[in-house]
Parts: structure tokens; C-alpha cells; sequence
């Protein structure tokens, strides 16, 4: 395996002395040198003289590298017309005129990360690969799209993308399009209307004050032309930002940028739109109304803390809310959480920005708590800032913070491309500050240094009580919102249009149909760039875990993490009763947040943020060969510390297993209102996920059993009927909780998994020992009787605009025919489903996966329907039947599914991986028997899985996230669950 993990321990590459300060490198030239040994290397920062472009070289060891474009894009209105423009620019271009070769790229390419982003002031289009040639195909086809888009001669892409009229059966008006129906999905998330109506207040005068997404009510105000005109003024070489990164050949890639920068079109068309400092404000209380339940009304006070350049604040105040409202124990959460003005309250570093800001935030307010908070709120910062933070929570929050810093974990992006977007964080305000936030060293140390001196309740006093630039804003619940507005709207504009008007606006969408489904001719498709099978390197090489003699069971991982020590301990629950199984999930969610046997809550919470990395206690489930009868669920307790930490990594989670008390049942609860409302904001914010696994758990035991330990539905109404009858209950959850503790965390039980170096693992055990673990009481027996699944059509009833639809069935599982699944998902997934649920429907998002154990299952997200959206699902067999997409298609389709399978990852991730094929007792090789088996897909063998697709129009079931209305206009038969109450809160 490479290690492509940057961070303060990586391997420094030297500065490059052939890039100097003014040499200059195919129309680049070097204008500053930059070391940056918090990644290992160096920044070279390029002008390009010819266009006045912008560009940068991040060169470090790492050999997943990318490349991203970005433009400075402040909106000027509501109308997400950059928003819009992201994705509309991606819909073809002069040189590779095909409708979506952003979906041909996915379909065919060996990306580690393939996507466009829209900032509030700024657009981006990163791509990474770890292949030269694949990289620079990535890199032509997204130049000529930002460059030379297709949308100055083809109208209907801003029609599709954007927003467009249509006409139902019964007359009436609506409106579709991808980027409306994703923002109404937005919107409905009462966070997104608040922080933006928080934006508004804080920043009147300037672009902040707008919603970049776009406004759902705003977005049909924009026009095709002044579309066009954004573009023309903004898509401009000279605000542009070219970031280039890793283990590659500068000169042979700056001569295929300039190239393309060469043949860029001058469009002349106006200066961009301005972004100015705000002035500062102390703006008073504001509301904003928004149709949804009343548990979701909430507050937050916001206040500006400088600007980019003050890079050492901006870290500083992350580390300082993080020790002052990071967790429940944290001093400032802490008083809030007593006051019972709300059911949670978090505080968030909103930085990326000109101006950053924090904002404090009550979620699940009570009414007229507004004034209070913030009197509360400010007053508790000043008696802080007088009285001092506490030097060892100060201490931990650092800790923590040079922690996460020096791992570098970025999760799901690419690290050249996380590393980009950080690198804008002042690169975009002033072209002298390209890398200040890609360094942290100097800060931390002078952080340090402070804490003597009171460093931190300085910037507390300046940040908060002393502040001249805030603001806060009340959202209030009602239950008639934009949707209605939205209704009204159409009604009016229906009762005044003719109809000439309406037959033409049903001739434009028949005219838009028409174009949606014409195949790309074969001439157009000949100009992308494209992968074979030669190109496609050997099997990427990884170190296996071994079994280790230690005084538990225990797997090792001998991976290279830069003296980074990862432990997973893995406790069966098999003896856990199936009726007991939310209880687990309450245990994970609330071990390591209440008292210890030697700790308070709040010692603990200090000692854990100071002496590890992490420390995350969670239940997952297995299948044992991947069967779908089979369920082997175990509770994880997940941690991680630095080397020289690797005494408290063996000692600090066994003294949390093993002697927690619950006795604290306050604390417990006002943990089962946070849990309630993150699961909420779950199911408004990924109903497709939660859609998919309740889906599943209709079929599959393991499905089953996690929908009951926190994975689910049934998790999240067992945690509200708990709330509900907490006074009666509360004694005998305490004494179950214990039971159960002392039931699950026993020796013969559990499977230690260690990623480290030798001499960590071998300190590890040294001090841990046993773990303080014992064999299970004499007589216990596995007793988990799982029921046998149901299936049912479900559904869930959500203050959304938008739906998040799941349909599937019982499937048929075959070890020989998973690697041709994996093409055939990628075919479903982006031809079919692509073209009719999301560029025809207007979903943003939807997706096939056939699972490894024979389930296979369709999903949508932020979806303006249900039933044409199930009709489409239904014809995904005949379309799969008939599939005759050719050689070369059929070779992307492999391509890019063995790239995806051999994707680099972490070696803690790739640790986890190997975990869970041991559990799930999968045989040896098996990835590598997969991978031979995508190699030899052939174009019969994926017509021949159609008879297992076509199924789902007689023998189906359905899952559904969505508004009332919605599910009430359909034809299915749902059994109908209303998952926040819509009444008055308690």
C-alpha cells in the first residue's frame, strides 16, 4: 500500500531549485516559494502574464494528485445563478460537445474525486486521480467546460439544470429543475434558513448577504440571458485560481495549462462583481418564519472575528470553542444546557470567508427565549474571559487540535483537493497570502506559549463581549411557508396566462424532453478523452493484518501512520436480547459522556480530548459470508492517541466500558434530546441513506437488527417515546444500562484491533493488559432471536419540500456475479437512472447499488416526486435487457470500477476494511477475485442480471422520506409515519 498521509511527520520534499523566483515555466512564472512543513513540502505560486490567471504548485510526496480551477463568484441577488452555472458548465463544451461529460467522466475514468463545489463567494472544480493521463483528462475536459461551455448555444441547459415551467394533466403550473428542487431540499433545513437569515443581518451591505445556493422563490426570477452575462463577466482567466498538487511533472502539466489558457475566449463582458468588507454592525434581534415543526424552532447569535488575514484567530478561536462549548462538560454548553432555554446548543466556526464569524446557536428552543440567550450567552464569555477557562481544558482543546491537524484526515475528499479549498481560505483576498492556511505550527506554538498569560480568554473577551459586529436572529415555526407561497404564485400566474401561453409552455418542455433523450451522436462521444484496459496498473499492493499472540484476541495492522496509534475493540452482542438492542445504541450514545468511577463527566472529557486522538463508542453489523440471514452485530469502541500517548489509548476506554455511571439520569436525557434532533436533521438531510437502510431492513437480519442500535428509524421513535416517558422510566434505564455494560464488555467476547508499528503495539498491551475485562458470568448464553424481516411499503413523513425515495426487493446472491454487478450499478446509475430520474425528473441526486448480499435497491434524493420516480425505477430491467452501449462503453464501465476499487485510502480506513472482512469471514483474496471478475465483465453478462431487476414492478416494496402532501397524492399504499410531531412542543 502507499501511504499517501501528509501531515508535520510526512517526508519533506525539497524546494525544487530549478523554480526560482522569477524563472518561468511554459508562460508561468514564479512569483513566490513557499515551505510548508506542516505537509511535508513546498508551495510554488505562478503568474500567468497572458491572462492574468493565478496558479499554484502544492508539491508533496503524495501520488493521488489533483488539480482544481476555482473563480471568485460573490452573487449579486438570490438566484443561485452561480449555483446554477456550476452545473450547468459541465453539461458539454466546443471541444467535447456530449450532453454530461461530467457523467461520462464517472463513468469511464480512474478520478479519486470528480466533482464541482459552490461556495458563497467563490466556484470550484477539483478533480484528482493517481494516474498522469487520467488526470490530465479530468483536467481538458473540465478547462474547456469552465472555458468554452455549451450553454451560449444551447438554452435548455439552463432550463434543466436551473428552473423551467410545466404543465400537469389537470392544467396547473409548476416548477422543475435540478438546482431548484436541490435548494428546496436546502431550504427545508431549518439550519440553512437560519444561518442564512444570520448572514443577512451580519453583512447588509455585502454579497454574504445572499444565498449562493439560491432561493427556491428567487431562482425562477433569473433570466437565460443575465445567466449568460454572469458567466461572460466571471469566468474570466484574471479571477481565476489554479491549484496544482503532488508527486508530479510541474513543467509537462503547467505546458498543458497554458495550452488550454491560450485559447481561453475574452469575453470582455464587464468586471466581477465586487466583494467588500462589511463595515462593522451591532444589528438587534431579527425573525425568520419557515414552515415546519414547532421542535425545530431555534436561535443563534453570530459575531464577525476579523478577517482572512488574521489566520492565528481563526485557528485560535476553533481551539477556544472547542474548550469552551465542545461537549456537554464544556464550560459555556454546559450553563446553556442548565438554563433549559433550548433541548441543544452548539457554537461553529463559520471561517472560508472574507469575514469569518462564530455562531452560537439554541436548537429545539423554547418560546421567547431569545433575549435571555443572548444576555445569558454573553454574560457567561465575560464571567469566562474575567475568571479564567481552566488551563487543562485549554490544554486538551490544543491538544486536540495538533492532533487532527497532524492526521490530515479529510474523509470522503482527496487531500490535494481538501488541501485546495483551505488554501483559498485567504488565496482568493489577497494574492500575497496563497498558503497561510495550510500552516499551523508558528500559531500553535504561540497558543501555547499563551496559556500562562491568558491567551485565550483575551480573544474570548474580544471575540464576544468586546465585539462591534453582531447579531442574532429567531427562527419561528408556522405551519404555512414558501411551498404555499410558492402554490399561490403558480395559481395567480396560471389564471393570467392564455392558452397560447400554456400550449407553449408545453411545447418547450417537450422540446426540452425531446433534447434530454436524443443520444449523443458517435461523432460527439469520439472527441472525449478516455482510459483502456492497458492503462489500468497491477493490483495495488497491501500489507495484510496478522494475528498476533497478545492477552486478548487481537489483529494487527503494520501500517504507516506517522506514529499515530489506531484501536478498535469489537464486543459481540449476541447475548444481548433483540428487545434490548436500543438499549446498546442508548450506551454508545451515552459512554464517555457521564461520570467514571475515577472521573467526573467533565475530568473526563478533558483528560480524553488531551490524551487522545478519539474516543467514540458505536454498533455496527455484520453478515457472516454475507448472507442475508445472518446478523453479527458488535458494539465498537473506536480511539486513537499519538505514540507517546499510548498508555492512555490501553487504559482510558477500559475505565469508560467498565465504570461508567448512570446514574445521572438529567444528563442522560438532555443527551437523548440532542440525539433526537441529530437524527432529525439526519433524515432532512440524507433521507435517500436512511430511506435505503430502512429498505433494507425489510429483507436483510443484519438491517434489521441495526435499525434498532442507532442506525435507523426504529432507533430514533424508540428515543422519542423514551423522552416522552422519561420521569417513569428513567430508574429502570439506569440499572439496564448497567446490566448490560457488564454483560457485553467481557473478554471472550471481544476482538482488539491495532494499527500501529510493533514497538506501539507491543507498549500497548504492556500497559493495558486484560483491558480490565473478564470472561462473561458463568451461564450466559448467545440468546439474539432476530424476527424474520417485513416487508411493507413505508412512509416517513418530514417538514421537507422535496422527497428522498427507496425501492427494492429480495435478491439473489452469487459470488460469481458481484464484479459484474458493480458494472451493471455503474451503468444503471449513470446512464439510465441519470438521464430519467434526475436530468428528466429533476432529482438531484439518484443511485443503484446491488449489495453483497444480493439486495438490489434504487434511490433518489432531493426528489420533486414519487410516483414517476417509481415508474422510472420499474424500467431500469428491460433498459439493463436491452443494454447496447459497445465495446468502448462497456470499457469504460470497467475502468472506472476498478479504479474505484483500487482507490487509495487511509490506513486507518483500510484497517477497518480488513476488520470487516474478518468478521464478515470473508475468504482470502476475495477483493482481488472481485476485481478479476469486473475485469471480465462482458456486455452478455450484464444483460444477463435484467431478470433479477425486472422484478421490482410486481414484487417491490417502497420506502419513502417526504412532505405530507406528497405522500398523500400517491398511489402507494404507504403505511404513513409522522416522525416529528406537528403540534405544539412540549
Amino acid at each position: 500500500m502507499t501511504d499517501t498521509s501528509t501531515g508535520a511527520n510526512a517526508p519533506f520534499s525539497k524546494p525544487d531549485p530549478r523554480l526560482g523566483v522569477g524563472s518561468t515555466h511554459a508562460g508561468f512564472t514564479v512569483t513566490a516559494v513557499e515551505p510548508i512543513p506542516e505537509l511535508g513540502g513546498t508551495a510554488y505560486v505562478f503568474s500567468h502574464p497572458a491572462t492574468g490567471a493565478r496558479a499554484m504548485w502544492i508539491a508533496v510526496p503524495d501520488n493521488n494528485k489533483s488539480f482544481a480551477i476555482a473563480f471568485k463568484t460573490p452573487p449579486a441577488d438570490d438566484t443561485g445563478v452561480f449555483h446554477i452555472l456550476e452545473h450547468s458548465v459541465l453539461c458539454g463544451s466546443d471541444r467535447f460537445p456530449v450532453k454530461e461529460p461530467f457523467v461520462n467522466l464517472l463513468k469511464t475514468s480512474m478520478q479519486t474525486f470528480l466533482n464541482a463545489l459552490t461556495f458563497p463567494d467563490k466556484t470550484m472544480y477539483p478533480v484528482a486521480s493517481t494516474n498522469v493521463a487520467d488526470l490530465e483528462n479530468l483536467m481538458d475536459v473540465y478547462l474547456d467546460a469552465v472555458l468554452h461551455p455549451a450553454i451560449y448555444h444551447r438554452k435548455r441547459i439552463f432550463e434543466q439544470e436551473g428552473w423551467h415551467l410545466e404543465v400537469a394533466d389537470d392544467g396547473g403550473l409548476s416548477y422543475n429543475g435540478v438546482v431548484l428542487n436541490e435548494m428546496k431540499g436546502a431550504m427545508s433545513d431549518p439550519d440553512d434558513v437560519l444561518f442564512h437569515a444570520l448572514y443577512r443581518a451580519l453583512f447588509p451591505q455585502t454579497p454574504y448577504r445572499y444565498e449562493s445556493g439560491g432561493d427556491p422563490r428567487a431562482i425562477p426570477t433569473l433570466t437565460y440571458e443575465e445567466f449568460l452575462r454572469t458567466h461572460a463577466r466571471h469566468y474570466d482567466l484574471s479571477n481565476s485560481y489554479t491549484i496544482l498538487y503532488g508527486d508530479l511533472d510541474v513543467d509537462r502539466e503547467l505546458t498543458f495549462v497554458d495550452e488550454r489558457f491560450r485559447g481561453a475566449t475574452r469575453r470582455d463582458a464587464g468586471e466581477p462583481n465586487p466583494l467588500p468588507l462589511q463595515p462593522a454592525v451591532r444589528a438587534g434581534l431579527s425573525r425568520v418564519t419557515m414552515a415546519t415543526t414547532p421542535q425545530n424552532a431555534s436561535v443563534a447569535a453570530g459575531y464577525v472575528i476579523g478577517t482572512y488575514a488574521d489566520r492565528e484567530r481563526v485557528l485560535a478561536t476553533s481551539i477556544l470553542l472547542d474548550a469552551i462549548a465542545g461537549s456537554n462538560e464544556a464550560p459555556l454548553k454546559r450553563a446553556m444546557l442548565d438554563s433549559g432555554l433550548a433541548d441543544d446548543f452548539d457554537a461553529i466556526l463559520l471561517d472560508g470567508t472574507q469575514q469569518p464569524l462564530v455562531a452560537f446557536q439554541l436548537r429545539g428552543s423554547k418560546p421567547d427565549v431569545a433575549n435571555r440567550f443572548r444576555e445569558l450567552l454573553e454574560q457567561t464569555c465575560a464571567d469566562l474571559a474575567r475568571n479564567g477557562i481552566g488551563r487543562d481544558r485549554l490544554e486538551a482543546s490544543l491538544a486536540q487540535a495538533e492532533f487532527n491537524l497532524r492526521e490530515g484526515d479529510w474523509g470522503s475528499y482527496a487531500d490535494g483537493v481538501a488541501i485546495s479549498m483551505v488554501a483559498l481560505s485567504s488565496w482568493l483576498y489577497d494574492d500575497g497570502r496563497p498558503v497561510d492556511y495550510l500552516r499551523y505550527e508558528d500559531a500553535i506554538a504561540s497558543m501555547r506559549s499563551g496559556l500562562d498569560n491568558g491567551y485565550f480568554e483575551r480573544l474570548l473577551g474580544s471575540l464576544v463581549c468586546e465585539s462591534s459586529h453582531s447579531a442574532e436572529v429567531e427562527l419561528v415555526p408556522l405551519a404555512d411557508g414558501a411551498a404555499s407561497e410558492e402554490a399561490r404564485e403558480l395559481a395567480q400566474l396560471r389564471d393570467e396566462m392564455g392558452p397560447e401561453q400554456v400550449q407553449g409552455i408545453r411545447d418547450e418542455v417537450a422540446a426540452l424532453r425531446s433534447e434530454q433523450e436524443a443520444p449523443d451522436s458517435p461523432e460527439a462521444l469520439a472527441t472525449l478523452p478516455r482510459l483502456h484496459l492497458s492503462d489500468i496498473e497491477d493490483t495495488p499492493e497491501v500489507t495484510p493484518a496478522s494475528r498476533v499472540d497478545a492477552p486478548l484476541p487481537c489483529v494487527f495492522h503494520d501500517l504507516p501512520t506517522h506514529r499515530i496509534v489506531y484501536a478498535y475493540h469489537y464486543f459481540d452482542l449476541r447475548r444481548v436480547a433483540f428487545e434490548d438492542l436500543p438499549y446498546v445504541a442508548l450506551l454508545t450514545d451515552f459512554l464517555g459522556k457521564l461520570d467514571t468511577r475515577d472521573h467526573t463527566a467533565s475530568e473526563l472529557d478533558t483528560l480524553v480530548e488531551r490524551s487522545l486522538g478519539n474516543l467514540s463508542f458505536f454498533c455496527e453489523t455484520y453478515s457472516e459470508h454475507d448472507d442475508l440471514g445472518s446478523a453479527v452485530p458488535k458494539l465498537v469502541v473506536g480511539a486513537s492517541s499519538l505514540s507517546e500517548n499510548v498508555d492512555a489509548l490501553a487504559t482510558l476506554p477500559a475505565e469508560v466500558w467498565g465504570t461508567t455511571s448512570f446514574a445521572d439520569t438529567d444528563r442522560m436525557l438532555a443527551m437523548l434530546q440532542q440525539r433526537r434532533i441529530e437524527l432529525e436533521q439526519y433524515f432532512q438531510s440524507s433521507g435517500h441513506a436512511a430511506a435505503a437502510a430502512r429498505l433494507a431492513s425489510h429483507h436483510s437480519s443484519a438491517a434489521l437488527v441495526s435499525d434498532s442500535l442507532g442506525a435507523g428509524v426504529g432507533y430514533y421513535l424508540f428515543v422519542k417515546e423514551l423522552i416522552a416517558d422519561w420521569g417513569e422510566r428513567k430508574g429502570d434505564v439506569s440499572k439496564r444500562l448497567a446490566e448490560l455494560a457488564r454483560a457485553i464488555f467481557t473478554s471472550d467476547d471481544v476482538l482488539v484491533s491495532l494499527t500501529c508499528s510493533c514497538d506501539d503495539m507491543e507498549r500497548f498491551w504492556a500497559a493495558g493488559g486484560s483491558l480490565g475485562l473478564s470472561p462473561a458470568v458463568e451461564g450466559a448464553a448467545q440468546r439474539l432471536l432476530i424476527p424474520e424481516p417485513v416487508t411493507r411499503d413505508e412512509a416517513f413523513v418530514i417538514p421537507s419540500d422535496v422527497c428522498f425515495c427507496a425501492e427494492g426487493m429480495s435478491g439473489v446472491r452469487d459470488e460469481d456475479q458481484v464484479g459484474a454487478w458493480q458494472v451493471a450499478s455503474r451503468a444503471l446509475s449513470l446512464d439510465y437512472l441519470w438521464n430519467e430520474v434526475r436530468v428528466k425528473g429533476g432529482a438531484y441526486g439518484v443511485g443503484f447499488r446491488h449489495a453483497l448480499n444480493g439486495l438490489p435497491a434504487f434511490w433518489s434524493y432531493r426528489d420533486p416526486a414519487i410516483d414517476p420516480t417509481l415508474a422510472r425505477f420499474e424500467g431500469a430491467g428491460p433498459w439493463l435487457r436491452s443494454w447496447d452501449g459497445g465495446e468502448d462503453e462497456l470499457e469504460g464501465y470497467v475502468v472506472s470500477c476498478v479504479a474505484a476499487h483500487d482507490s487509495p485510502v487511509k490506513p486507518r480506513a483500510l484497517a477497518r476494511q480488513q476488520d470487516g472482512d474478518l468478521i464478515s469471514l470473508r475468504p482470502e483474496g476475495w477483493r482481488d477475485r472481485v476485481r478479476e471478475q469486473i475485469l471480465d465483465v462482458s456486455a452478455d453478462s450484464l444483460r444477463e442480471l435484467a431478470p433479477q431487476v425486472e422484478g421490482l414492478a410486481s414484487n417491490r416494496d417502497v420506502v419513502v422520506f417526504g412532505p405530507r402532501e406528497a405522500i398523500d397524492s400517491s398511489a402507494v399504499d404507504f403505511e404513513v409515519v409522522t416522525l416529528q410531531d406537528e403540534g405544539e412542543r412540549d
